[in-house]
């Protein structure tokens, strides 16, 4: 057992490649190609019919991620976390909402001025991250995001778990209300 994390240690032996698979058709199954992803602007586009200035785009490579996108088959199955794209257009607004379940990790991949805002028992933070800055955010405490740049940003999204609850949003936010469809 690795006691920094509470994670079992797996050996070589144990692992199993699934029946009916070579070990090439397993690994080949485990690659998530971009020229294989789509950008999926409806994701979250019951925020975008709310106010224009929520609209983003989420491309899935592992998992669905908390976008509340109930599957996707052009993904690689999450065991452990889900990791994604999101496109941020200039101006767009990322929404606060909290993840009850799951640590979620921001790091913008292209992009500058990227307003980083974080709300916990009545303390705000804001912080402004540029290309291949990170940030971690715990379970239980709200963020948000503006893109207060001139330009596209491009950041990845990785959620400490595979299937993470969809987000909550603070009570007094317009978002709160709103009822989403189920995909």
């Amino acid at each position: 057992m690795n006691m920094q994390a509470n994670i079992p240690e797996t050996k070589p032996e144990d692992v199993v490649v699934p029946e009916g698979k070579t070990l090439e058709s397993w690994v080949e199954s485990r690659i998530a190609r971009y020229d294989t992803r789509k950008l999926d602007w409806n994701a979250l586009k019951f925020q975008a019919d709310y106010d224009p200035k929520y609209k983003r785009a989420q491309m899935r490579y592992m998992g669905t991620g908390a976008t509340g996108v109930a599957s996707d088959s052009n993904v690689i199955q999450a065991e452990n976390f889900t990791f994604s794209t999101m496109v941020l257009p200039a101006g767009c607004e990322g929404p606060a909402h909290l993840h009850t379940d799951a640590e979620e990790v921001f790091f913008i991949l292209k992009g500058r001025n990227i307003r980083i805002i974080v709300d916990h028992l009545g303390e705000r933070v804001e912080t402004v991250l540029n290309e291949r800055d990170l940030i971690s955010v715990p379970p239980g405490v709200y963020r948000g995001l503006v893109n207060e740049g001139m330009e596209e940003a491009l950041m990845c999204v990785m959620i400490g778990n595979p299937k993470p609850v969809t987000p909550t949003y603070p009570p007094d936010h317009p978002l709160a209300g709103i009822k989403r469809d189920k995909k």
